[in-house]
């Protein structure tokens, strides 16, 4: 039979339509083409030395890359050579090969980050919110909140705004958001919007923060320290940066959160708005709120005062923190045996915990795919032979050809390309910073312009970057693939550059030292 005009327009819109490729798709590509750089591009390394500095009376001391040292690994004969990475083969049997990516990305690292912590923390904490949800008690809670406050919970979207940004301001709240998107993501939901708003309070809001800090010990403390400037110098241009890019971020958010709730086709993310719609009550009248719950709630809300108080006192990362809200969970499943919340029993709390770590093996697994991509580089360490190291030279050597505001542009435009191999603020500082500061010198930019290049690109490139283990954790707690908010979000990121950009230009031109 012959088409029609509507079935032939129908097929038009159809393939005009384009679907973006399953996150999985996107980083085998990307590890594809870090293993064709491997082939095409020489190794060299880094001399490494220790540098020493003050924070709050305290000297610290860290292994920094010295400037100048980089040289090209060569054979016998005195040639450059390349260290091609294999199709497949292990640690213990020749290398690793692009093949490995999966299992070697997922155990990278130790418990205090990289891969192998990030995903036992995403698990730990999958499993944790798996008992308390099952209680009934966070759905309650929402609906409880929502009938109160009635029609005014908009309110709530600027406040936590604000709260996570000065998180990552403060003390550099990163993988911290993980746990807290697990009860954002379904309040905002309940309140008619989708799950990007859940990111985008949380997340999103806590790398804006860590960006603009004027106090941040994990990346500004060491960029500054290890540049020979006073760790913490410059606060008061910082703080009116922070103000700014917070008001930026908060003014996006609230106009695609408005977007979403008058249209909620609009959403990016539907299915997972519709995942977590399934998976809670949506009565508001007729919503049940007893002791029970809400001696639930007492220790969600006791249990995240303990966390913040660890992070910024005691200095809890990953390990303290999961085992926190662990104790959480068991917590809030005792006590909804007790009063039997959703008829609960003793078996419901091995259950809920198993099937809350299950939910979350997704995001754990792009996780370790993702680090992976620096497995087939050659690793993030600057005294061994890797391609990584050759490009962070290459880029380098271009910044100290220019001069003045081009060269601090360009400065910002490195450290946001740079953020991509290495996420680590601390890391992307020691590796960085001894090459940068001096150049700095060279081409006229003070160290104090090239530390705030180093932390706005560091920064606001976590928010879209898949090599960044937070980023993808928050992304699987909200069950959107990475690969379509990176389609949305790449306009907030250049609405970011922008914003960074004029930041740097004025520094520069004011002085700013």
């Amino acid at each position: 039979m012959s088409n029609t005009p509507i079935q032939n327009e129908v097929k038009t819109v159809e393939n005009k339509t384009f679907k973006v490729p399953h996150t999985y798709v996107i980083i085998f590509f990307v590890v594809l083409f870090a293993w064709l750089l491997t082939i095409l591009l020489p190794v060299g390394k880094f001399e490494k030395t220790e540098v020493k500095y003050m924070v709050n009376g305290k000297e610290k001391t860290k292994t920094v890359v010295q400037a100048g040292s980089f040289q090209y690994e060569k054979n016998e004969q005195g040639e450059v050579v390349k260290n091609p990475a294999k199709l497949w083969g292990t640690e213990d049997f020749g290398g690793y090969g692009m093949l490995n990516y999966v299992f070697e990305g997922m155990v990278r690292g130790d418990k205090w980050g990289a891969a192998v912590g990030i995903i036992a923390f995403i698990l730990v904490i999958g499993g944790a919110f798996g008992i308390i949800l099952r209680t009934g008690a966070v759905d309650s809670g929402i609906l409880r909140m929502i009938k109160i406050t009635n029609g005014k919970e908009v309110m709530i979207l600027p406040i936590l705004f604000v709260l996570f940004s000065l998180g990552g301001a403060v003390f550099g709240m990163g993988e911290e958001t993980i746990p807290f998107a697990l009860i954002i993501i379904p309040l905002v939901i309940a309140m008619g919007y989708d799950a990007i708003v859940g990111v985008l309070i949380t997340y999103v809001a806590s790398q804006i923060g860590f960006a603009t800090s004027w106090m941040n010990p994990f990346s500004l403390a060491v960029a500054q320290g290890v540049s020979g400037i006073p760790v913490f110098s410059g606060a008061q241009f910082r703080i009116l940066m922070w103000v700014v890019f917070t008001a930026a971020g908060l003014f996006y958010t609230l106009k695609y959160a408005r977007k979403v709730k008058k249209n909620p086709e609009t959403s990016i993310a539907p299915d997972a708005t519709e995942y977590f719609k399934k998976n809670m009550k949506t009565d508001v009248e007729d919503v049940e709120f007893n002791l029970g719950h809400k001696l639930v709630l007492l220790v969600i809300l006791l249990g995240i005062i303990w966390v913040v108080w660890g992070v910024i006192k005691k200095g809890y990362y990953i390990p303290e923190i999961a085992s926190q809200f662990f104790a959480m969970g068991l917590i809030a499943g005792i006590i909804g045996v007790i009063f039997k919340l959703n008829n609960m029993t003793v078996n419901d709390i091995a259950d809920s915990f198993q099937r809350g770590a299950a939910d979350l093996v997704g995001a754990a697994l792009v996780v370790g795919m993702a680090q992976g991509i620096l497995i087939i580089l050659g690793g993030t360490d600057p005294g061994t032979p890797t391609v990584l190291n050759t490009i962070l030279n290459g880029l380098s050597n271009v910044v100290g050809k220019l001069g003045g505001a081009f060269a601090a542009w360009f400065m910002y435009l490195f450290q946001s390309v740079f953020n991509f191999f290495v996420v680590s603020g601390s890391g992307q500082a020691a590796i960085t910073m001894p090459i940068m500061a001096p150049l700095s010198d060279l081409v006229g930019v003070s160290r104090q312009v090239a530390v705030l290049a180093f932390q706005l690109g560091d920064g606001l490139t976590n928010i879209i970057v898949p090599t960044s283990a937070c980023l993808m954790g928050v992304l699987g707690v909200a069950r959107v693939d990475w690969g379509r908010w990176a389609k949305w979000q790449i306009k907030m990121q250049l609405f970011f550059f922008a914003l960074g950009t004029v930041f740097v230009l004025v520094a520069h031109f004011i002085g700013f030292n």
